[in-house]
């Protein structure tokens, strides 16, 4: 059964439309029982059901009915394969609908702009690309099954420091190359039920209230079809919130929000249209989402724990193996330090935080696989109760149990404490009491396999030179337990791929002179050089590059390829890589071949390289396999502030084929033929800029006077003067060029090319 939402606008009173822009609790809309509208529920649950049937507590983050954790976006990121997300996406809505839940509200697509974001366990990648590629994956899943999903934190959404307020002031070309296109991917490539807006402004105007962000961008220019809902508590203007684009606040500030809204109707200051507008989206909404308010249904809860522990272990990722330490075999005797053995860290701290159907103990795990002869917690975490051991009573205990040992497995990571919604980290370090541990464990015996737990990346340079095999296994959900096990013991292959970069310090961070902002105001100054882009661009070493990672088996490359397709002006432009890979070891593994794009010599600043492809190829010991990957022409683009759009820079282009952005297998260079991007001359174009257009020079030296003629032939007086515009040097005497020959040097130019000056609205300018 669905709702006839045009019916239903003739019907409603202005007071009843008011209220359904607004919720009538906190996780449900409102309904309007006399006309048989229903009232649907949403719930947190970007990696795992935070449902919180009837009214929830006050800030809604207790109570929650027990559902899978799934691993949390910075361990599944790792995994780099869409098609898991999908699956995980299914099994989320398996759970959704056995809630009686309409909406799941996720995934969290913001880029990880600093490694010390409190929420970037919320979040894919620091690669726009990568992060809309597997934000698609889950959505997809999610949505097949008739639960709709909460893209979010739209847009800019970065920090936790005064998330509410804090104005983050970002440059147009930087919004769309870095921080909107994962939002972009998803809503054109999914189209999710639902967008959240987030806390903060974006150029001066809070993201609830900003018409370019909510109709300009996501409707007019992507085509949304859905509904744009508020981040719990971001409308601070409800009127302005519906006009500028926002359709359900939430949660509702009752009755206060849907009286202003008619007031503001009654007396002009909101258009009656736009409120139907705003009413239509939220009727649709529940007409799509009310079918899960009558269904009986269960779910596998045992299936689901084993999906998450297949998500898990194919998240995690092979840092170091020294000596293939790795894996370990029964016979090896095996000590395990670190009290995240013994009690798991799994997921992070917030909107986010599930209550499982059970957990998994990776130090039971490991006992069920290898020959483990003692444990040892190594170090406190959280408050040490009274009477406990000191930290060099522990030390010293991890220390002999290391002695007796063939093998010492050291868990490390961060407590719940450094890591949360609602605050950013300070630093990047881990615990000092435990890398004190890990010294006095790798003292007393250096075959040391190090596990990380951590929802955000650490400095590693304290800890490399202790573990000759280290694996990071991130928050890994409630079967983390199990996963780690299995990559221990080789039962997993790991196959992760680091989806940020881990760096050697804050301070070699792009953002680190910017972050978090003050009083009241964030600059993104590094501009598009988040990651993998900053490091490159300033030629930093880092500890892992962006996309990195081992495996127990070795791959090899051959016969890379690439096939041009289309054109730059018919909007077309496409490319086949195409590449063959080789399992070259006795081991079943998984390569995720990764392609990255190159503009050799381009007119404005660009990354050095940028992902623009990838595929995750599953191969048996011994195989090969033909992997191909398709690039569009958006592979290619830049955004043009001068143009207000996407263009094409005419020229030669490098293909990269690569294991992880530092490590380039083949180069393929193509030649990109296409219109010129140079915006067109005019009076302001300065000298070197008509000198530098074929026909701009042309013209110029052609009705060029004796003075102004000889003024060309001077190649040093150009270097001086050449940045100059053309109308400052019109004012200048005996240079053979005034007001009026100037005016027919552009009158020229515009009837032969035929160009004239384009105009675009920014984020900033309506």
């Amino acid at each position: 059964m669905t709702l006839d939402v045009e019916r239903l606008l003739t019907e409603l009173t202005l007071e009843e439309k008011a209220a359904l822009t607004s919720g009538s609790s906190f996780w449900y809309t409102a309904p309007v029982e006399r006309l048989g509208i229903p009232s649907i529920m949403v719930s947190d649950g970007p990696h795992g059901l935070r449902a919180q049937p009837g009214t929830g507590d006050h800030v809604g983050l207790g109570g929650s009915v027990p559902a899978t954790c799934f691993p949390t976006a910075s361990a599944i990121a790792s995994s780099w394969d869409p098609g898991l997300l999908q699956r995980v996406g299914a099994a989320l809505a398996q759970e959704a609908r056995a809630t009686n839940l309409s909406v799941i509200l996720g995934p969290g697509v913001n880029m990880k702009r600093s490694p010390l974001c409190g929420r970037n366990f919320e979040y894919l990648s620091e690669d726009p690309y990568l992060a809309g590629e597997l934000a698609v994956g889950i959505v997809d899943g999610i949505q097949s099954c008739g639960v709709g999903t909460s893209l979010k934190h739209y847009a800019a959404n970065n920090q936790e420091e005064d998330r509410l307020r804090v104005d983050a002031q970002v440059d147009e070309r930087t919004l769309r190359e870095i921080y909107l296109p994962a939002f972009e991917r998803v809503v054109t490539g999914a189209q999710p039920w639902t967008v959240m807006c987030s806390y903060n402004k974006v150029n001066g105007t809070s993201a609830s209230e900003n018409r370019w962000l909510l109709t300009t961008v996501l409707r007019e220019e992507w085509g949304f079809e859905g509904l744009v809902v508020s981040d719990w508590g971001a409308v601070y203007h409800r009127v302005p919130a519906t006009r500028a684009g926002l359709d359900l606040e939430m949660p509702p500030r009752l009755p206060r929000s849907p009286e202003e809204v008619a007031a503001a109707v009654r007396d002009g200051a909101l258009d009656g249209d736009v409120l139907d507008d705003r009413v239509r989206a939220v009727l649709r909404l529940v007409s799509r989402g009310m079918h899960v308010l009558e269904l009986d249904e269960a779910y596998d809860e045992e299936a689901h724990h084993a999906l998450a522990r297949e998500a898990a272990g194919d998240s995690v990722v092979l840092l170091e193996n020294a000596g293939r330490l790795l894996p370990l075999s029964r016979g090896v005797r095996v000590g395990v330090v670190g009290e995240f053995a013994r009690t798991p860290r799994f997921q992070g701290a917030g909107s986010s935080q599930v209550n499982p159907t059970r957990v998994d103990v990776a130090l039971d795990e490991i006992g069920t696989v290898l020959d483990v002869v003692g444990f040892e917690p190594g170090y406190a975490v959280g408050p040490v109760a009274e009477g406990g051991s000191s930290d060099e009573e522990l030390r010293s205990a991890a220390a002999d149990l290391a002695s007796r040992c063939d093998v010492v497995v050291v868990f490390l990571g961060l407590p719940p404490a450094d890591e949360s919604e609602g605050f950013d980290r300070t630093h990047m370090d881990l615990p000092a009491s435990q890398l004190a541990t890990l010294a006095a464990v790798a003292a007393a015996n250096p075959n040391v396999v190090g596990v990380l737990v951590n929802g955000s990346t650490v400095l590693l340079d304290e800890v490399r030179p202790h573990t000759p095999a280290l694996v990071e296994a991130w928050l890994g959900g409630q079967a983390a337990g199990g996963a780690i096990a299995d990559v221990l013991c080789g039962a997993t292959n790991p196959s992760g791929r680091l989806a940020e970069s881990v760096p050697h310090r804050l301070e070699d961070t792009s953002s680190y002179l910017n972050f978090p902002g003050d009083s009241g105001i964030v600059r993104y100054g590094e501009g598009l050089y988040i990651g993998y882009r900053g490091y490159d661009k300033s030629r930093l070493d880092v500890a892992y590059p962006f996309g990195f990672g081992l495996s127990y088996t070795t791959f090899g490359y051959a016969d890379a390829d690439v096939t041009l397709s289309g054109s730059v002006e018919d909007g077309d432009l496409a490319a086949r890589v195409e590449v063959t890979v080789t399992n070259q070891g006795s081991v079943d593994g998984a390569e995720v071949v990764q392609v990255y794009v190159r503009d050799v010599d381009s007119s404005v600043h660009r990354p050095v390289r940028e992902l623009k492809g990838f595929a995750k190829a599953w191969l048996s010991a011994g195989s090969s396999q033909r992997v191909g990957i398709d690039l569009d022409q958006r592979a290619f683009s830049y955004w043009s502030d001068l143009l207000h759009r996407w263009v094409v820079e005419p020229g030669e282009f490098a293909i990269e084929v690569a294991r992880h952005s530092r490590d380039i297998v083949e180069t393929i260079t193509v030649t990109v033929d296409g219109p010129s991007v140079a915006p067109p001359l005019r009076r302001e174009s300065t000298l070197k800029e008509w000198l530098a257009d074929p026909i701009g020079a042309e013209i110029l030296r052609s009705v060029a006077s004796a003075d102004a003629g000889g003024l060309l032939a001077d190649e040093d007086l150009v270097n001086v003067i050449g940045t100059m515009p053309m109308s400052t040097l019109a004012a200048f005497p005996g240079r053979g060029l005034d007001e009026d020959s100037l005016d027919a040097l552009v009158a020229a130019y515009q009837e032969r090319t035929g160009r004239r000056e384009g105009t675009g609205t920014g984020p900033d300018e309506e």
